[in-house]
């Protein structure tokens, strides 16, 4: 009998190796997990606690000659959304992307699931890209839902109106909601890096809580580094020395330079990191 009629003989009739573990059933397993639903409402609450913030304090700025885009929240709905985006892009969106990619196989291997998963069979790699893209989809509906809320909120209480500058300049109601899109996506993408750390460090430990935290360790300390100028250039080749460019798309001129260099690093770092996940996994001893 030839090999290929013995590996036929081994399937399953009806079986598809890429119709296991469905990306449908994968999400609706991870919406139903409590620290989604928790981590939804601590993004859905954010903009009502920076209202209640500026309500008690008498707004933004007060009694500061120096104007930044915190000062003009108050502004209009536009400029309350900027800012919930400006307040929480550098550490608060870091946990829902280190969560949803971290607490992904690490969680299935500490409920001792894992093996009964593959076993079934899931191939290895399908199971990877399930739970990638679920993580990922999920990281995504964090960051478009601070914003969502965060405009209802401001428009409620600020009105509807264009998007106050800064530098006295105004961007039309149309005009800021399209920036405000690039904005979300431009965040996404320079928080690819800390997914895939997260993603990777969960195919390498059984241990959620580390994928999880030493993403955002890692994430931290690029932060860090970002700080000490007297790194020079060097630090040009941190993806944190970029997580801001997109400030750039809240001008009055849209500059596309920093974002692109940004999307460049954080792409690059992010695949690397993926295929490194992808390749360590294949060859793990799959004991949990």
């Amino acid at each position: 009998m030839s090999s290929t009629t013995t590996e036929r003989a081994e399937v399953a009739d009806g079986y598809r190796a890429g119709r296991t573990l469905p990306i449908r059933v994968e999400l609706v397993r991870q919406l139903k997990r409590r620290r989604t639903l928790v981590m939804g409402g601590i993004l859905f609450a954010l903009p009502f606690v920076l209202l209640i913030a500026f309500q008690v304090g008498g707004g933004p700025g007060s009694g500061n000659n120096n104007v930044n885009l915190m000062d003009t929240a108050t502004l209009s709905g536009a400029n309350f959304a900027a800012v919930n985006l400006f307040a929480s892009a550098g550490f608060l969106l870091v946990v829902p992307v280190a969560l949803f990619c971290g607490d992904t196989v690490a969680s299935e291997a500490s409920w001792s699931s894992l093996r009964y998963l593959l076993a079934a069979p899931v191939p290895r790699a399908r199971l990877l890209w399930s739970k990638l893209v679920v993580g990922l989809g999920l990281s995504l509906a964090a960051m478009i839902l601070l914003p969502v809320v965060a405009l209802a909120v401001g428009t409620a209480a600020y009105g509807w109106g264009p998007l106050q500058l800064p530098t006295g300049d105004s961007l039309a109601a149309g005009t800021a909601a399209q920036r405000l899109l690039i904005t979300v996506a431009y965040i996404f993408i320079s928080q690819l890096v800390t997914a895939a750390l997260a993603f990777w460090l969960s195919t390498r430990t059984d241990a959620p809580l580390g994928a999880v935290g030493g993403a955002v360790g890692l994430t931290i300390i690029g932060n860090v580094l970002d700080e000490v100028t007297a790194l020079g250039d060097w630090r040009d080749f941190l993806p944190a020395h970029w997580q801001y460019a997109w400030l750039d798309a809240v001008r009055p001129q849209l500059e596309w330079s920093d974002m692109i260099q940004g999307t460049s690093l954080s792409v690059t770092y992010a695949l690397v990191l993926f295929a490194l996940a992808f390749r360590g996994f294949a060859r793990k001893d799959v004991v949990s």
